[in-house]
């Protein structure tokens, strides 16, 4: 149940961005694996009249352990960015976490080496407000 409350709170946040959900969930199969990730998007840039393609994965951490939810986030994201480095080198993949939790938990020195040594992408968003309050690249 969460999971869907999350995800669709995430998918109106985006929407509110401006972007076209493309794929719900964005399927790929690479090697022998089938793969989906939660969201496929896409946003038009007129300045420079290009579209931005991303990949997001939805993560709620609403179970008592954040590190057994992160370390499973961390291995989803690794294998989803290799796998759009193969099938969809244009798409950037994201990790989408809601704000008390990266404030809280992503803010901690251990998380926030592990994020920066593995270069994840993150979305942070309000689930009340179902708005995107930050990217990170």
């Amino acid at each position: 149940m969460a999971r869907d409350l999350f995800h669709n709170i995430v998918r109106s946040a985006l929407e509110k961005d401006g972007w076209l959900i493309t794929d719900d969930p964005l399927s790929l199969r690479v090697g022998g694996v089938d793969i989906q990730i939660d969201l496929g998007l896409e946003k038009l840039l007129a300045a420079q009249k290009d579209t931005r393609k991303i990949a997001v994965e939805i993560k709620n951490f609403v179970t008592a352990s954040k590190i057994s939810e992160f370390h499973t986030a961390l291995g989803q994201f690794i294998n989803y960015r290799i796998a759009l480095r193969l099938e969809e080198l244009e798409r950037v993949l994201y990790l989408a976490v809601p704000s008390a939790v990266y404030n809280d938990f992503f803010n901690l020195p251990f998380t926030k080496t592990v994020v920066s040594e593995n270069n994840l992408k993150i979305i942070i968003y309000d689930v009340d407000k179902e708005e995107i309050v930050e990217w990170l690249n």
